[in-house]
């Protein structure tokens, strides 16, 4: 088989994996997705869209889709779970569409994840295959081969690994340690009508206190809301997910205000994730075989940009194929240089956005200070780097090092 008829693989069947899918197909690229899980689908509840998300959205061809099924929300709010003080407040109404050409949403994640499922079989050059755990990795001059748990190999021109925080792609070429961060994060969804009357706001908020947070905001057209807390654990963690229980979570959420703590009472059911991130790498591409998502940046959610990262990387990728006529090796090279200082950005952006959230004694009235008095224009000015992004600069980075070097 001529190398160029090979299909592209993608290791990891989550919303990283299926939009770099939907990408490649858009290009004329037969792809395969390799999900070690059972079937195709994605746990979690709600996630926030920055515009950036939808200028991906829009890059891959759902964007109509993806804005059918999200909830655009009036501003984001921020208090202080202890006193009730509003620590800050951005409107994202028609003046910040305008700023940055896009709403800012709210969206459950099932309803991403499917978008881009559908979006990427429409094409008819796409093979998914379930079940399939990867165990080796291996790569010639013109090829890629991967090997499952069963000992089958499967051959590609290239191979994209977009599996997560504990990707077997990252650890063959990496090897570098999660780090478990100690925080864990709860999730719920509750209905509308078990949820608060006086929380019910067409927001994305949150509810700031010593060493934990609260957020919540509407889904599906607010017949659901999204409850999310989060807290330093007593425990020695193990990154991972399971059930939770309401007794854990109450224990952690003393001395919080009332309005805020009437949020621990509602979910029937938790999901329980402790919470991991890595060290930022200048290297992920590896001849034919190049990283996305939670592979190569995997981060805390304190910025909510996991998977808009994701979804950007996708797009990114796709377009360096694009420019490069679909020279894999160029592209990835290209499509690196690209990324990594913008996901890095995010990866230690987070880690101090989590202080800010968790900020107790001294530091917490510093925190509450902080944006006392700033202007809607000059928090759109502090969001212009993250949420100006959009398919027409996406390389802008590797256009200015060439040229600085040129």
């Amino acid at each position: 088989m001529e190398n160029k008829e090979q299909p592209i693989l993608i290791a990891g069947g989550g919303i990283g994996g299926f939009a770099a899918a939907l990408a490649l197909a858009k290009l004329g690229f037969s792809v395969q997705v390799f999900e070690q899980a059972p079937e195709i689908g994605e746990i979690g509840a709600g996630i926030q869209l920055g515009p950036n998300a939808f200028h991906a959205f829009d890059a891959l061809g759902i964007g109509e889709i993806a804005r059918a099924k999200a909830v655009y929300t009036d501003f984001m709010v921020m208090h202080d779970a202890i006193d009730e003080y509003q620590v800050g407040k951005i409107a994202t109404d028609e003046k910040f569409r305008t700023r940055f050409a896009n709403p800012y949403a709210v969206i459950h994640r099932a309803d991403i994840h499917s978008s881009l499922v559908e979006g990427a079989k429409q094409y008819g050059n796409l093979e998914i295959f379930t079940n399939c755990l990867i165990k080796k990795v291996e790569q010639d001059e013109t090829s890629v081969c991967i090997t499952d748990q069963h000992g089958k190999q499967y051959y590609g021109q290239a191979l994209i690994g977009a599996d997560g925080v504990k990707s077997i792609v990252r650890e063959t070429f990496v090897g570098d340690p999660a780090l478990v961060t100690g925080h864990v994060v709860y999730r719920a969804v509750v209905p509308e009508n078990e949820f608060p009357e006086d929380l019910k706001w067409n927001a994305a908020s949150i509810w700031v206190g010593p060493n934990c947070h609260l957020v919540h905001y509407p889904l599906r057209g607010g017949k659901e809301y999204n409850v999310v807390v989060t807290f330093h654990s007593r425990e020695q963690e193990e990154w991972g997910v399971k059930d939770g229980c309401k007794e854990e979570v109450l224990s952690y959420f003393q001395g919080i205000c009332p309005k805020a703590r009437q949020l621990l009472e509602l979910p029937k059911s938790w999901r329980r994730w402790a919470t991991a991130d890595r060290e930022p790498i200048d290297t992920w591409t590896y001849g034919r075989i190049t990283l996305l998502g939670d592979a190569a940046h995997p981060t805390t959610q304190y910025m909510a940009q996991g998977a808009c990262m994701a979804m950007e990387d996708a797009v990114t990728l796709a377009e360096a194929l694009r420019v490069t006529q679909h020279d894999i090796l160029k592209a990835f090279d290209m499509y690196q240089k690209a990324r990594v200082a913008r996901t890095a950005r995010i990866v230690l952006s987070s880690r101090e956005m989590g202080k800010i959230y968790h900020a107790k004694g001294v530091q917490r009235l510093v925190r509450n200070d902080l944006w006392r008095g700033r202007s809607t224009e000059r928090f759109y000015d502090a969001m212009e780097w993250l949420y100006g992004w959009n398919v027409n600069n996406c390389l802008d980075a590797v256009k200015n090092y060439q040229e600085n070097i040129a």
